[in-house]
This record gives C-alpha cells, structure tokens and sequence, in this order.
C-alpha cells in the first residue's frame, strides 16, 4: 500500500522498486506525483541491497535424497524467499554448483498449488529427468516431448495437473503454446535461461505468455554478449522492473557500453542484484566447501539422424555376428561397436564424407556436439579452461577446426602424430594465463604423463569402458598443484550402447576392472541375444 498525506492508493511491487530505486515516478491520487519510496520489511530489504544477507537458509528437506551443502541452502532459501513474495528469480551460480539440485529442493521447500513447468533445451531434458528421479522420485514426471505428446484421451491441461513436474522444450513452448499457455503453473522455471535473450524470437515472446505464480531463471550466463541479455531475463522474471526494451536502451545499455557510464552501471546493478544470485567456484567461501573433483555424466539425446544411421548399424552388425564365430565374429562385433560410437559422436564421423558438422542454426545433427557447445559457452564465458579427451582422432581432426572457427581461437591437439617437442610447447602454452583455453586431446596420447593443472574442467567426448582409463586421463587436471576443484563431464548417448555401458560402470563401479577389463573385448563374447539388447537402439530418447 502507498501512502501520502491526505490520501492513499495502492502500487505494484514492480511499480514500488522502481519508484523506489530512483528509475520511474508514481501518479498517486489527487495528482500526487511520488518520486521515492520509504520501506520496511522485505521491500526495504531490496531497496537497501541487504536481501541476500537477510534471506533464512533452508535446512535440506526431510523427503530430499541428498543433503545440500551450506550454500545451496542459501540458495533454496533465497529462491523460496522471492517466489512467496511473487518476484521472480535468477539464480546464476558457476557451473558445478549444483543450480538443479537446489531447484529440486525448492520444490519441496516452497510448494506451491499447480505444476511446476520446467523450460530446457532439449540436450538436457533427459538430465531433467534423471535429476529429479534421483533427489525426488515420490514426484510425478510429465515429460511433454516428441511426436507422441498430443496423444491419449486426456487434454494437455488434465495431464499437466495430474503431475508434480512438467518438462519441456524452449522450442515446444514456440509451438505449443495455445496448450502451455493455457495452464495456470505453480511455478515455471527456464533452464539455461540465456535462450530467451533475444526479445524478438517467437521463441521469447511464446515464453514471455507462460502464467505461473512464480518464475525462476537458472543460467551462468545471465549476459552473454549485451546488455539487452539481462533486459530479456528480467522482462521474463519480472515484467516491467527495467521498463520498456527502448527505454532501457536509453537509459542503461547505451550509457554502459558506449560510455562507460558509472553512474548508470551502478544504478543497474542496484536494480539487478535482489533478483538474482550468482557464486562462484573461485570464492573460497564456495570452493572450500566442495569436493575436489565433481563428475557429472551429460545425457545426449541423438537427432533422428543418429537415430537413422545407429539403427543401420544395429542391423548389420547383428545380422552379420549371427553368421559369423570365433575370431571373426569377435572382429565383426568391435567393428560394429566402434562404428556405434562414431555415429554417437556425430553424424560426419561416421560417414567420413566431409560434410559441414553444423548446417546452421536450428539444424543440429548430432546431440553431443550441441551439448560440448552449451558446456564450452560457459566455460569460456567463465574464463576457464577445458581439456577435451575423444579415443578417436579423426574425430579430433574434424573438432579442432570447427571449433576454432566458432571460439575464435585455435584449440591445441595432441595426438599420437604430435612429436614430443611440439608435445611440450602444447603444455607449456595451455599453462600459460592467455594460453589457448581448449586443449583437444587422444585418450591414448594425452590420457597419461602430462600435468595439465590449468585446466578445471574435463570433458569426456566418448566413452572408453575401462573408468579406470577416464580417471587417469581426468587426472591430468586433477593432481597436485591444482587449486581447484575440477568439473568433470561424460557425454553419454541417450538410448544406445554408451548409456548401457555407462549404467554398468555407475552400478558396479567397484567390479568395473574385473567385469568390463580393460577394453571393450568382453561385448565379443555376448550370445546375440545379449548383444542386441546392449545395442539395440531406445527410441523414446530420440530427439
């Protein structure tokens, strides 16, 4: 409620902050204008920058299967905080921090009436899943994806609300939404939150439609390339807290970066800061309380591409193993294995046809590529460094290029070609501060021997089925003289033989050098029936 002398009337928060922050004025009645705002409570809390402070943590839920670590509680906290309040939310921790997991505990720490929609790229839909599976399986899951998700006797709105979660796609929300938009969310939350950066795109302006009481935004990123990112995110979260895309063109983004202006910068981020929370692993408030290595497996859905050719392979293999014995067979069946992996990696591997790795925007053809892209774009933006390990060199070769197109800069390569000298000078320019921040290399020629402690992230392009053969590559990051703590990523093709395998060595870790030894020569020895159902192709995570 707003008051003055000889009346009252009554405001908006968004109204209130930004009368209160000195961007916007208020008509109160009998043409009282209102040019400042005196608060108490949690309204003075966001005018006096105090709310992160101030904010209670959340203990990890009772039904949570997990325990949150001191910031994450924090972090719940917060989140549960604003969405009470009504105000939307961005939380913009480092990578690694663990930003879905204290979503999911928000979700029992905050409940609200409805379901709450979940916004992600499709790279990560099956993460979303596999998450929520594991910190609350009591939860109900819709997944609203593929060509069957208009199918069934019930509309989209009764099987919506008969969930606790809905998962879909930024580009499902585009064409959807006259279904979305029709369902009145608990909560939507937008996953990798810099997709709606671009006010103009259907895609946006679809998002922008979604109801839901509470809004909550999780990226790194929270601006990639302009300022306008964050105008986006916040028109998302908070309609008309920055004012109107031209208006904040004029007062913030064109002063800031054209001029360099302190007063406006410092202004914005007076504006900004309530509303979103960003740690990083660099502060050893954070970093002291993490592990020192965090693993994470990224499951990647194959295009219908993949899909097309894995099937072929599928099929040859098993048709020719089933005519063939002994030595032959056994050559046949790691072939057929190799050839699977390749198609996993991208399409262009496998067929060795020079073809362009990515066609254009919208027109991806393999799901681990747009997955190493989303990870790279965050790790760049971070200023870190990655190293990339693949088991296959040609598919280095095809990699370095492109991606020294796309980052602007040129990756180092160590395969087994490289000569010890060069070897060297590769280690000794990654080491450097502006050295090359990715660093391509063969498991078999860069898995051993060298110390590359530059590096905090780790990224497994394709599986090799001995972990004891990933942890000594991992471990070129991670030994002594690093500092921090190392992320580890391992792509995992949804549906197909790398997620079998990734399930063996998850489950029986322990056994893994005895079960899986130390290749792959153990998948020979399968009857065919056993070998089909290791191969065989799962269609549902098809993109």
């Amino acid at each position: 409620m707003l008051r003055h002398v000889g009346g009252g009337g009554q405001a908006t928060g968004a109204d209130l902050l930004r009368t209160g922050l000195g961007i916007a004025t208020l008509d109160a009645p009998d043409g009282v204008v209102v040019t400042g705002v005196a608060a108490t409570g949690w309204l003075g809390d966001l005018l006096d920058e105090a709310l992160h402070s101030t904010v209670t943590p959340v203990p990890t839920p009772d039904e949570f299967d997990g325990v949150l670590r001191p910031y994450q509680e924090r972090g719940v906290g917060w989140l549960a905080f604003l969405g009470r309040l009504g105000l939307g939310a961005c939380l913009a921790d480092d990578m690694g921090l663990g930003k879905t997991a204290q979503l999911i505990a928000t979700l029992l720490a905050d409940p609200v009436k409805g379901p709450t929609l979940v916004v992600c790229p499709v790279s990560v839909l099956g993460n979303w899943s596999r998450e929520l599976q594991r910190f609350t399986p009591q939860l109900s899951v819709m997944v609203h994806h593929g060509t069957e998700r208009h199918s069934g006797d019930l509309s989209f709105s009764e099987q919506a609300a008969a969930h606790d979660v809905v998962l879909t796609t930024y580009s499902l929300v585009a064409r959807d939404i006259a279904h979305l938009g029709a369902v009145d969310f608990g909560r939507v939350v937008f996953d990798e939150a810099q997709q709606v950066k671009n006010p103009g795109t259907a895609q946006s302006k679809a998002v922008a439609q979604l109801s839901a009481r509470r809004r909550i935004a999780l990226t790194g990123t929270p601006v990639e390339n302009r300022l306008t990112d964050l105008w986006a995110l916040m028109h998302v979260l908070n309609p008309g807290l920055l004012g109107s895309f031209t208006s904040f063109k004029r007062r913030f983004a064109g002063p800031i970066e054209r001029d360099h202006d302190e007063a406006a910068t410092a202004l914005l981020r007076r504006i900004t800061t309530p509303f979103v929370l960003r740690r990083l692993k660099t502060d050893r408030t954070i970093i002291d309380d993490l592990p020192d290595k965090i693993e994470q497996t990224e499951h990647c859905p194959l295009t219908r591409e993949q899909a097309t050719l894995y099937q072929a392979v599928v099929d040859e293999l098993l048709e020719a193993s089933e005519a063939a014995d002994g030595i032959a067979r056994r050559g046949l069946v790691l072939a057929g294995i190799s050839k699977l992996k390749q198609v996993c990696n991208h399409p262009a591997h496998f067929l060795k046809d020079g073809s362009s790795l990515s066609p254009g925007a919208g027109h991806q053809r393999s799901g681990k590529l747009t997955r190493v892209e989303e990870l790279l774009d965050e790790i760049i933006d971070a200023g870190d460094k990655v190293l990339l390990f693949t088991q296959f060199t040609e598919w280095g070769n095809l990699l370095v290029p492109y991606l020294a197109r796309r980052y602007g800069t040129e990756p180092l390569w160590l395969h087994g070609g490289v000569a010890r000298i060069q070897r060297d000078a590769m280690v000794a320019a990654f080491s450097e501060p502006d050295g090359p921040p990715i660093f391509m290399l063969s498991l078999k020629a860069g898995g051993t021997g060298l110390n590359l402690t530059a590096a905090s992230h780790v990224i497994h392009l394709d599986r090799w089925w001995n972990p004891a053969v990933e942890d000594q590559a991992t471990d070129r990051a991670y030994r002594i003289g690093q500092r921090r703590s190392v992320f580890v990523h391992k792509l995992v093709s949804s549906g197909t033989i790398e997620e079998r395998i990734d399930e063996m060595i998850t489950n029986k870790r322990s056994l893994a050098k005895r079960v899986v030894g130390d290749g792959e020569q153990w998948i020979t020895e399968l009857s065919t029936a056993e070998l089909r159902d290791v191969i065989a192709l799962r269609t549902s995570e098809v993109d």
